[in-house]
């Protein structure tokens, strides 16, 4: 006999783990895009501001735009690529319009440490940057989740699975019997 909590319907700790692992995995592929997006971030806020005479808040807005173009692909195509994919327009809409949010929580820190503190280094600089992008990066977490990736609702999910499954068994070729 088995015991009580295997089989398909183990009971609400196996759905508590399950709904914890996916949100981990998320969150895993979520940091490793923004992980990268926040290197490109970096990397073109300093070459902007080194090789040109631009203000330091506006060599951050150029390399936020970057990083938010390089941060949808990999969202796109990597963290939420099982997410709803109808709609584009409306997700890329969303997508910028929390990004904008996002480039003011993240330019608004570098522009009160710049001006109103006078912290205007290079490594004062990056520091405000790195920090004001890991507030607006919360923001962009729960916004792109909640609002532009939407997970697919449950029934549209397993019609899809259905009929992938369905597309499988009619391509096999008949067994000789």
């Amino acid at each position: 006999m088995g015991s009580a909590t295997s089989g398909p319907q183990a009971g609400p700790r196996s759905a508590v783990r399950r709904r914890f692992d996916l949100l981990f995995r998320e969150v895993a592929k979520f940091g490793a895009v923004g992980g990268a997006g926040l290197l490109v971030n970096l990397l073109v806020f300093n070459l902007v501001r080194h090789a040109t005479d631009l203000q330091v808040v506006r060599a951050s807005v150029i390399a936020t735009v970057v990083s938010i173009v390089f941060n949808y692909v990999g969202f796109r195509y990597f963290t939420y690529r099982d997410r709803d994919k109808g709609g584009r327009t409306k997700e890329l809409t969303l997508f910028l319009l929390f990004s904008a949010v996002g480039l003011v929580i993240e330019n608004g820190v570098l522009y009160v440490a710049t001006y109103g503190f006078g912290w205007d280094s290079p490594l004062q600089s990056n520091i405000f940057k790195f920090v004001g992008i890991g507030i607006a990066t919360l923001f962009r977490f729960w916004s792109y989740r909640t609002w532009v990736f939407r997970a697919l609702p449950a029934r549209t999910a397993v019609a899809s699975a259905e009929s992938f499954l369905d597309e499988k068994r009619e391509a096999r070729p008949a067994r000789a019997r």
